[in-house]
């Protein structure tokens, strides 16, 4: 089926729409058009047409022939969903005169009647038949009360339009639909093979007429009259003597005197027969069964008995109640099962359990932490010992606690406890809770987690944690304002802003409590001068003293030492770089060295005595199992500092490693992060559509954004107040024309590598190889031909890339007005190309790309501060962090590298704090390609900056194949 898009589908949800039945069912078709007679749009599948329809005209209804597109309900699936999801939300603000793209009412209207349908097949309400002509087909039901009430509320609020078949009946137009949504739904190629047939399998219509019969004893069976519900009731007395022919089946718990400790009531479930034609029509099982001339009808009783077995093959324990269904005496067991799961089940197959009223009261269980105990006077000491805190059940009756006796009582009851004057159902899950009340103590950082969020993991489940005196002073010790002085470090030789000193103070409390951190700002906003306004901090109290171990990318270690020796004159700092490097005389002051140089030496540094480690652009350790990381980990201090622009570029294993070095244990072990938090963060996101709040539809986000949020320090410069000196910064996107070669190279490539994916079997490594093969391709193809073709240096380049031209006419007008611009690409071989082409053209430009040795790259980047050249070309991986380059006022992405948070932290090397000049950002886009379709993605998902996007070309290679071939092909822009 040739795939439809949402761009595709809403222009015919904008178009009304009739139901015209078919047999089979699934043959029916909904057929679209416009009420002012002009022809549909088209979309895939469609089968234009004209049809006779009775419309409104003046003031009365005429019948007018008028074009439409005809749809299979398979097809009209996506149409009408986004049909009714539209005008189920709120309206977005409308232009003048217009509707806002609002649906028409009558595609709407089917819309509901698909979701009722859906609704129907996702709880199996489907039954087997023959077609009046005799084909197999499927249709909805059984129905129970909700069902009726929701499909009458339906066929009296169908518009004109929907129902605008000539001598049509809304009611039999709405039957119609669901049994042709029905009948169309479990016909998968999986049913297929299941079934070992094509009746009832086969999308095809299969002449059955031999199986009328079968079927109308299978659906007279399933499609009774009536819906069955249970009624728990607590009962004295006797128990009552079965009646004959039932068969009473003695169960654990069962025997009298523990069904009825302390002289306690019986549990009784009542069978109850509710009429689906009359839902005000019902009657106890042993009512319904003591007449065969009931108001429920001749049929009754059968009924009753087939929806009974029906409901055992949930619960198997009502096969008790056959051969005639009647009330029963339930054993603790059984009370149980139907409190701990079964009544749900049940609830899932339309089978309502109501319980007693008369004895209502809820029972529940509560965690505590740190009951019986006082907050820690030194939290430090408590962090960095063996502190633990314990972790204990709490039973509560209506949000109350219960006593020593009465919990005892709930753990030595049955299934019914009397409480309070009250008799109180309990059920297995909480009886065992009552048994074990105390659990297993939490450590100090295992606490402090639960203080954060509210909840703890016992077992396999998370817990809500009632709040505690112990919890809240220790919540309070992270989260209120912080009690030192306001000021700034006595030595520091700069005057901190306001955000800058609040930084300071978050990191000093943070590391004297003995906990770590991550400072996430901005690139720009001054991570460096905080993180040395700390270590002069901590010098001031001689506990804390000690040198600083500041680890970094081998291209910030002159940064670093400038900045000491500006920020703070007179504390030693010296570079563990280079073959003579030595640790010996290193007890103040800072020590800087590179990750590569820890890697080599971490058993040396880890048995030097450091009072801080620090760790400059962190992502360099976001994956915990490189060996960079790894020796990193090696490294003990008193406290720990994580310092990066982007905690998140990728998935949220980056941010577990950076915390979970920074803080060991908050988020627990990396499986038990991607169980409790990674996995149902994906699966919220996944049900969340772009337009809704993620806060509000995303709980678990909140939550991990509540448990991390006082160890990371996240400041933006679009923040108020954070820099209101920084210049604007606008963002555009430039589109560039592919010429005649770029365009024959690009469809090659899409038609060669889509048939090697074709080929491909599976979704393996192989597939993915093959994806990003060809997405890879499709990029350098957009850069320049000779890019993509490995040209040798003699190529021609100009004329044969509208990105090159793009290029040119950019920098021409940059330079001719003073200005000075960064041109990043994520490929060395293009920046050496356009290295080349500019060296052609006379444009003074400079280089730098991973393989620039560190010397060169300081004075390359002193050159260009001092304006000796005005072109600066970048390769994104190697320049996108760390780097100061205020005298450009435009940033170029050359190429992009589908990560919102790379190409931030890149434009970062401009738009930062030193900046005078308003910056302009400029994406080159090839238009009509794969690059003109991830740009709109990535900006449809602005709103979600913080959530996790994906791995750029990597989260690309889960796509189907009619997916990426969408995706990828080449389209015209005229």
């Amino acid at each position: 089926m040739e795939w439809m898009t949402p761009q595709q589908a809403a222009p015919l949800a904008r178009c009304a729409a009739v139901f015209e039945p078919g047999d089979p069912a699934r043959t029916g078709r909904i057929a679209f058009f416009d009420p002012a007679g002009d022809p549909p749009p088209h979309v895939p599948g469609g089968e234009p047409g004209v049809a006779d329809l009775v419309l409104p005209h003046g003031g009365g209804l005429t019948v007018r022939t008028l074009p439409v597109l005809r749809l299979t309900p398979a097809r009209a699936l996506p149409v009408l969903l986004q049909a009714h999801r539209t005008a189920t939300a709120p309206p977005p603000a409308a232009p003048a005169g217009g509707d806002g793209g609002r649906p028409h009412p009558a595609a709407a209207y089917w819309g509901a009647v698909l979701a009722l349908a859906l609704h129907l097949t996702a709880r199996e309400r489907l039954l087997p038949g023959v077609s009046p002509a005799g084909y197999d087909t499927w249709r909805a039901g059984p129905f129970d009360a909700a069902d009726i009430a929701r499909l009458r509320a339906l066929q009296q609020a169908a518009p004109g339009e929907a129902v605008a078949v000539p001598g049509s009946d809304p009611a039999v137009l709405v039957r119609a639909f669901l049994d042709a949504v029905a009948d169309t739904l479990p016909r998968t190629p999986a049913a297929r093979i299941a079934a070992g047939r094509q009746a009832f399998a086969a999308p095809e219509p299969q002449h059955v007429p031999h199986l009328r019969a079968w079927a109308e004893e299978i659906s007279a069976g399933l499609d009774s009259g009536l819906r069955m519900s249970l009624r728990v009731e607590l009962t004295t007395g006797p128990p009552d003597t079965p009646r004959p022919g039932s068969h009473p089946r003695p169960g654990p718990g069962s025997g009298s005197a523990e069904r009825g400790r302390g002289g306690g009531p019986r549990p009784r479930l009542v069978p109850r027969a509710h009429s689906l034609a009359d839902p005000t029509l019902a009657a106890d099982a042993d009512e319904l069964f003591a007449r065969a001339d009931h108001a429920l009808g001749p049929r009754a009783q059968a009924d009753m008995v087939s929806a009974v077995r029906r409901a055992a093959s949930v619960w198997p324990a009502l096969e008790r109640l056959l051969p005639v269904p009647h009330a029963l005496d339930l054993t603790d067991g059984e009370l149980r099962q139907l409190l701990d799961g079964a009544a749900g089940r049940l609830a899932g197959h339309g089978i309502d359990v109501t319980w007693p009223e008369t004895h209502a009261g809820t029972l529940t269980a509560r965690a505590v932490a740190g009951a019986d105990r006082e907050p820690p006077a030194d939290l430090r000491s408590f962090f960095t010992g063996d502190g633990t805190v314990d972790l204990r059940w709490r039973l509560e009756l209506d949000g109350e606690p219960l006593t020593e006796q009465e919990a005892a009582a709930v753990a030595d009851a049955g299934a019914v406890v009397r409480l309070r004057g009250r008799w109180i159902l309990v059920g297995a899950d909480l009886a065992r809770k009552a048994r074990r009340r105390r659990l297993p103590p939490l450590t100090a950082i295992e606490a402090l987690a639960v203080a954060l969020t509210g909840r703890t993991d016992i077992g396999a489940e998370r817990v809500r944690v009632a709040p505690t005196p112990w919890l809240d002073a220790l919540r309070h010790a992270l989260t209120a304002p912080h009690p030192g002085p306001a000021g700034q470090p006595a030595r520091l030789a700069a005057t901190l802003r306001d955000y800058q000193l609040r930084g300071v103070h978050w990191m000093d409390r943070m590391t004297s409590l003995g906990l770590g951190g991550c400072l996430a700002d901005d690139m720009g906003l001054g991570k460096t001068v905080q993180l040395i306004a700390l270590h002069l901090l901590r010098q001031e109290r001689p506990a804390e003293r000690g040198p600083t171990l500041v680890v970094c990318p081998a291209s910030l270690l002159g940064n670093w030492e400038r900045e000491v020796e500006r920020f703070a004159p007179g504390t030693p700092v010296r570079r563990h770089h280079g073959p003579a490097r030595t640790l010996t005389g290193a007890d103040d002051g800072f020590v800087l060295t590179t990750y590569g140089t820890m890697r080599l030496d971490a058993p040396r540094l880890a048995a030097h005595p450091w009072g801080l480690v620090v760790a400059d652009e962190a992502q360099h350790v976001k994956n915990a199992r490189s060996s960079t990381a790894a020796a990193l980990r090696l490294i003990g201090a008193r406290a720990r500092i994580a310092l990066t622009g982007t905690p998140v570029e990728n998935n949220l294993s980056e941010l577990w490693a950076l915390l979970d070095w920074t803080t060991p244990g908050l988020l627990g072990t990396h499986h038990h992060f991607r169980t409790r938090w990674i996995a149902p963060i994906d699966t919220e996101r996944a049900r969340t559509t772009t337009t809704e709040a993620a806060g509000e539809h995303q709980p678990t986000a909140r939550l991990l954004s509540q448990l991390v949020r006082p160890f990371l320090l996240r400041r933006r410069k679009s923040d108020p107040g954070i820099a209101p000196e920084l210049p604007p910064k606008t963002e555009t996107d430039q589109p560039a024309a592919l010429t005649a070669e770029q365009e024959a190279l690009y469809r090659g490539q899409v038609k060669t590598v889509m048939a090697e994916i074709e080929a491909a079997a599976g979704s393996g490594i192989a597939r993915s190889g093959l994806v990003l093969k060809l997405l890879t391709g499709l990029k350098q193809i957009c850069n320049h031909p000779a890019q993509f073709l490995k040209e040798g240096n003699d190529a021609a380049l100009a004329g044969r890339s509208g990105k090159l031209e793009l290029l040119d006419e950019l920098l021409a007008a940059i330079t001719a007005g003073g200005g000075a611009a960064l041109v990043f690409t994520q490929y060395v071989t293009m920046a050496r190309l356009l290295e080349r082409h500019l060296r052609e053209r006379g444009v003074p430009a400079g280089l730098l790309h991973g393989g620039t040795p560190v010397a060169r790259r300081e004075e390359l980047v002193r050159r260009f501060q001092d304006g000796q050249f005005p072109v600066f070309l970048l390769s994104l991986k190697a320049a996108g962090t760390g780097l100061n380059l205020t005298r450009a006022d435009h940033v170029v992405h050359y190429d992009r590298w589908w990560n919102p948070a790379v190409e931030a932290q890149a434009t970062d090397r401009a738009h930062r704090i030193g900046q005078t000049r308003p910056v302009q950002v400029h994406r080159l886009i090839a238009e009509g390609t794969v690059e003109d379709r991830i740009a709109a993605l990535l900006e449809a998902k602005k709103e979600l900056a913080d959530a996790v996007l994906g791995t750029g070309e990597q989260a690309l290679t889960e796509l189907t194949n009619e997916e990426l071939a969408h995706l990828v092909e080449l389209r015209s822009t005229t």
